[in-house]
């Protein structure tokens, strides 16, 4: 495994997620991220808040950069789908981040920015 795809592995691989900010999405308080890497295949499952279940796939696009697509039902019974790319970073307390410009490919329009920190757990 290269260098790049070994640093992502270490700050993504079996970790969890939860939002910070995401100001126009349907993630929210109470929505957990949790992903897994293989290589430069990168695999989530999410749920809570809005959220009743979710999945994501995508892979890493560069050092720090990945996309992603993703799909949810919500607890209102809607189905959406849509797009992401995102930077991984890291903040003052060692904590991995993950930052994104999204946008819907079916069951809504628009998209926004969003992002995300590692928890415990």
């Amino acid at each position: 495994m290269n260098n790049a795809l070994s640093l992502l592995h270490d700050r993504l691989h079996n970790r969890r997620f939860a939002v910070a900010a995401n100001a126009s999405g349907l993630s929210g308080t109470g929505t957990v991220f949790h992903y897994q890497v293989d290589g430069d295949g990168i695999s989530s499952t999410y749920q809570g808040g809005r959220i009743r279940i979710g999945t994501q796939v995508g892979r890493v696009t560069g050092p720090d950069s990945i996309e992603l697509l993703f799909q949810c039902l919500t607890t209102e019974g809607e189905m959406l789908a849509g797009w992401s790319r995102g930077k991984v970073g890291v903040d003052e307390a060692g904590r991995t981040t993950l930052s994104f410009v999204w946008g819907w490919l079916s069951g809504a329009s628009g998209g926004g920015e969003s992002s995300y920190v590692e928890i415990e757990g």
